[in-house]
């Protein structure tokens, strides 16, 4: 069983107070998420902060806010519209989700989000540490977050060195993230505090060169006392890389319009990606250039012209995206769920990010 060190050494008042202190002075205020305690905006900004960085964020979610200013108006716009705005983002399970989340707080809640964790993760999209989130910064719930800024925090402050690719040991880590929070007055001081541990995951406790000088509890911490803070968290299993080579059929009409076929929304079975872009528009997608030169009648094949293989990163696929163009009339059809799209209408649809960024050169 794995041991917290120093859980008998972290006093609880004097940790979460010092956390407190710290963040009032030197942690983040300048997000355009933060000073609010709009459960709508909070819960946006965890859904895009997930696997996102900060600086990504920022501009989506401003660009979000001024589309769908509150609840009522996400749940209401299309599904398209939706993943049109995220697209770029990534992980558009995240958009499909946030959609469906919305539209149940309009329907099972009135339009108001439940103030309580629990509830909260009967939702959509919305894990134990983000229902954790809202349910403590805008409603000031004595709950624990646990992403995974917070696990390096916790896990180097209290030497817990369990492997938390078990569930157990995740489980025994939440149940401490539980004991140290602040117990007095917790309208004021739970928002503070989760600020606080995600600060210091995102500013001080860095994965590598953690900033210990910088830090309010480093003589606190396990980790900095044993002077191998980068030995924490613990987490043994690792999911292997895998690749996979699509050929990606733009077909494009004199006039610009592209041909587009819509994803099904459950990811379909056509290829490995499955709900990697599922509802997304894309270009036809093949396993082989004689796949592509199938779909397309024997008329136009002198016309195909591959380009320059370009590679898209995913969390653990590599997609090596091999582009065919080909200038085809707009009278001709390439498959029955595929549609034409005008130049001046495709590129308001949710298309993933290579494709968006392919459609948007010039041949």
């Amino acid at each position: 069983m794995a041991s917290a060190k120093s859980s008998q050494a972290v006093e609880v008042a004097q940790w979460s107070d010092r956390l407190l202190r710290w963040q009032l002075v030197h942690g983040r205020h300048d997000l355009p998420w933060q000073n609010t305690r709009d459960p709508y905006r909070v819960w946006l900004s965890e859904i895009m902060l997930q696997q996102t960085q900060v600086t990504t964020v920022r501009e989506y979610y401003a660009r979000f806010l001024q589309r769908f200013p509150d609840v009522a108006t996400l749940a209401a716009a299309p599904l398209d519209d939706v993943l049109a705005l995220w697209s770029g983002l990534g992980y558009y399970s995240r958009a499909r989700n946030l959609h469906a989340c919305a539209q149940k707080v309009m329907v099972l809640h009135g339009g108001a989000f439940p103030r309580d964790a629990a509830t909260l993760q009967e939702l959509p999209g919305i894990g134990r540490s983000t229902a954790a989130a809202i349910a403590s910064i805008c409603f000031g719930e004595r709950v624990a977050i646990l992403d995974g800024n917070v696990k390096r925090v916790l896990t180097r402050a209290l030497g817990f060195d369990g492997d938390l690719a078990q569930v157990a040991q995740e489980r025994a880590l939440w149940k401490l993230a539980q004991e140290l929070l602040p117990r007095d007055d917790l309208n004021q001081n739970m928002p503070r505090y989760t600020q606080a541990v995600m600060d210091m995951g995102a500013t001080v406790c860095l994965p590598r060169k953690p900033s210990c000088l910088m830090c309010p509890v480093a003589d606190l911490c396990v980790a900095c006392g044993e002077g191998r803070p980068e030995a924490y968290p613990v987490k043994t299993r690792k999911l292997k890389r895998t690749a996979q080579s699509l050929w990606l059929l733009w077909a494009q009409t004199r006039d610009g319009a592209v041909w587009l076929r819509q994803r099904p929304a459950s990811g379909g079975a056509d290829d490995a990606l499955k709900s990697v872009w599922a509802g997304l528009h894309c270009l036809e997608l093949f396993d082989s250039f004689e796949s592509v030169q199938a779909a397309v009648p024997a008329r136009w094949h002198e016309g195909l012209q591959e380009l320059p293989v370009f590679k898209h990163v995913l969390t653990h696929k590599d997609l090596h995206l091999h582009p065919v163009h080909v200038a085809l009339p707009a009278s001709l059809k390439l498959s029955e769920q595929g549609h034409w799209h005008a130049a001046d209408a495709w590129p308001a649809l949710g298309l993933p990010a290579p494709i968006r960024k392919l459609l948007e050169q010039q041949v």
